[in-house]
């Protein structure tokens, strides 16, 4: 895999937007919409995931047909300079956990958090508040989705285990 920058023309875009839309769509499909071959199209998604600006496919599913009904997300603060390899060891022992990032501002660390339901949240948020370098988190839970389709609506993972 190539680590520079990937290089890419319009038709690279063309067949990523496309991907990212339906990912199951036929290189027929694609090549009949942006003006090539199904083997064209197959040669160039090959490059793209070769050089890494593919980097897998995925289905999207609704957290709430899983059980998942509670979202939000948790502001961490830790004590010190927490590495960030430290938090990430922490969150991979959390299934409930979907995505966390580092972050500037006053907080360390911002968590996306699953849950059945409130109840099952809270646990997640006392064993993350367990950890000796967590000073304190700060939570906000998710209402509603104003942009349904955006990654965030949808589970793009795996299933978290049965009683996570």
């Amino acid at each position: 895999m190539n680590s520079g920058a990937a290089s890419f023309d319009e038709l690279d875009r063309k067949i990523i937007t496309a991907l990212m839309a339906n990912a199951r769509t036929s290189f027929a499909e694609i090549g009949s919409s942006v003006g090539l071959s199904a083997t064209a199209v197959k040669r160039r998604v090959d490059r793209l995931r070769e050089t890494g600006v593919i980097t897998g496919f995925t289905a999207t599913v609704k957290p709430s047909a899983l059980g998942w009904r509670t979202e939000a997300y948790v502001e961490v603060y830790c004590e010190g300079a927490a590495p960030p390899r430290r938090l990430a060891e922490v969150v991979r022992n959390h299934p409930e956990i979907t995505a966390a990032m580092t972050v500037t501002g006053g907080a360390d660390a911002l968590l996306h958090v699953r849950a059945r339901d409130v109840e099952h949240f809270e646990e997640v948020l006392e064993r993350i508040r367990v950890e000796p370098f967590i000073r304190k988190t700060i939570s906000v839970m998710v209402l509603s989705h104003l942009i349904p389709d955006s990654p965030e609506a949808g589970a793009t993972q795996a299933v978290p285990p049965e009683g996570g």
